[in-house]
């Protein structure tokens, strides 16, 4: 029985040697044959997919900054032109020296240099006294609304904008201080 036992053992460790040869010369023919098999390329693959959605996020990111810092830019400079509409104050005439500008025009150029870096679109100025188009008297309430359209550098971003633009309208309104009513017009 000791016999037959020990030739069973042996028999199966020759099987299992000879199929372990067989494997590794199959294994070494598939390496020969394709020398690119192997797991490189998938982490070839996996990266680029990963990559691909790094580099959208990056540039929404970057997109998403650059919206608030036009936007805040935007409210900041509207801001700045209201206060100055409300104190009755004319800027000089650049074309006609020793005169000065209408307050509305005083506003609007006030706006337009405290807005750097964005583009602005239909100024309006209004009164709640004096209707659209008057910077009102002193103690009315002054609106100054403007339009800001800003294009996004992101094409999936993009896309979720009408024309890829990001548009929003920024508005203040503010009482005019008590100035003299000469300074109206």
């Amino acid at each position: 029985m000791r016999i037959l036992n020990h030739l069973s053992k042996s028999s199966n460790v020759v099987t299992m040697n000879w199929k372990r040869a067989k494997c590794d010369s199959i294994r070494g023919l598939r390496d020969l044959l394709c020398p690119f098999r192997s797991e490189e390329g998938q982490s070839l693959v996996e990266f680029a997919l990963t990559a691909l959605v790094f580099f959208v996020l990056m540039f929404a990111v970057f997109d998403f900054g650059h919206l608030f810092f036009v936007e805040m830019s935007a409210q900041n400079a509207i801001q700045e032109a209201a206060r100055y509409g409300s104190t009755g104050n004319h800027l000089p005439d650049p074309s006609n020296p020793g005169k000065s500008l209408s307050r509305v025009m005083s506003i609007t150029n006030t706006l337009k240099q405290d807005a750097f870096g964005v583009t602005i679109s239909n100024i309006q100025i209004s009164s709640l006294g004096g209707g659209s188009g008057s910077a009102g008297g002193p103690g009315d309430l002054l609106t100054v609304s403007t339009t800001v359209s800003m294009p996004l550098m992101t094409p999936v971003i993009a896309q979720m904008f009408p024309n890829g633009q990001f548009t929003f309208t920024p508005s203040v309104t503010i009482k005019n201080e008590p100035f003299s009513p000469s300074q109206t017009k």
